[in-house]
């Protein structure tokens, strides 16, 4: 799995254009798995710092206990609504959860944050979808581990 800043090295552009995405809106989503293995959508926020992508949650939330079951996790950007739409961003992989001060980077130092959970996001997958120049088909560029990156052009 790959760190954040070894995709930026491998796909830089399509890294850069992802983390416009990403950084555009406070809010995104996020999906973990159940116990049973269905899906859950819950609401997140993200940071990128010391070259990786880091998610923060308050104790013993479930999407944090999901990700602590089955790091697997897969996080869009969000996006505007048309005809401003530019292109939203998608990232997949697996969450560790950090219990060392690198939990700062997300959670701060304060007292209030002792119990509340850090993760650090382990990319497998990076898609990012938007209008070509003409704005009249979609692109979608994605990096995939071991793949590289890939762009395919939809009217």
């Amino acid at each position: 799995m790959a760190r954040w800043d070894e995709v930026e090295a491998e796909a830089p552009e399509l890294a850069a254009l992802a983390r416009r995405f990403l950084d555009a809106h406070v809010h995104k989503t996020i999906a973990t798995l159940r116990k049973d293995g269905s899906p859950r959508i819950s609401g997140i926020e993200c940071t990128f710092a010391e070259g990786d992508l880091w998610i923060g949650s308050m104790p013993r939330a479930v999407k944090a206990l999901d990700l602590r079951r089955d790091g697997r996790y897969a996080l869009h950007s969000g996006s505007d609504d048309p005809p401003g739409w530019e292109g939203d961003a998608k990232v997949a992989g697996v969450a560790e959860e950090v219990h060392d001060e690198r939990r700062r980077l997300v959670l701060g130092d304060g007292p209030t944050h002792a119990d509340a959970h850090a993760f650090r996001l382990d990319v497998r997958e990076l898609v990012v979808v938007r209008l070509n120049d003409a704005r009249d088909a979609l692109v979608i560029e994605s990096w995939h581990e071991g793949r590289g990156v890939e762009r395919l052009e939809r009217k």
